[in-house]
């Protein structure tokens, strides 16, 4: 059996395509961007509420537990309520958001609490963070929608 000629099967070459750097540079920059803003916002909340040594980080803590309740009620309004540029997402939601909130900050300070012989404050920063972290994207969320549909009704 033989291969089919090109031309006999009408094969059309496909269009060109815009290379993907071009396509995906805004959301690149939009990303670094936000991430800019909320990493200098979580930063001067370091400096205004410093943490003490070997006592529970409470600054990353609320940082991390504010950002997600906003994520919470800014994912419901961008997917559930209104359509947003397509780069508000990840200017907003990764960059900002993902800027502000530090989980890897929180892993330090874990370590930095075991290490230097606070293990127990360190376990419950360990439990409490994703705990209330989860719990502030949920009620945020929920709460947004709950507040939604009573402004409709």
């Amino acid at each position: 059996m033989t291969a089919p000629e090109t031309e006999s099967l009408h094969i059309r070459p496909a269009a060109p395509h815009p290379p993907v750097w071009r396509a995906q540079a805004p959301v690149v920059a939009a990303v670094a961007l936000g991430g800019g803003v909320g990493a200098a916002v979580r930063y001067a909340a370091s400096l205004w509420w410093p943490a003490h040594m070997g006592g529970f980080p409470w600054t990353i803590f609320w940082v991390n537990v504010a950002g997600c309740a906003v994520i919470g009620v800014f994912m419901v309004v961008i997917t559930e309520v209104r359509a947003a540029h397509r780069l508000v997402r990840p200017f907003f939601g990764t960059g900002v958001l993902g800027g502000f909130t530090t989980f890897s900050t929180y892993a330090v300070d874990i370590q930095k609490l075991a290490d230097g012989g606070h293990l127990r404050t360190g376990l419950a920063y360990l439990a409490a963070t994703p705990l209330a972290a989860l719990t502030a994207v949920w009620l945020a969320a929920w709460s947004t929608r709950r507040a939604l549909k009573w402004r409709q009704s």
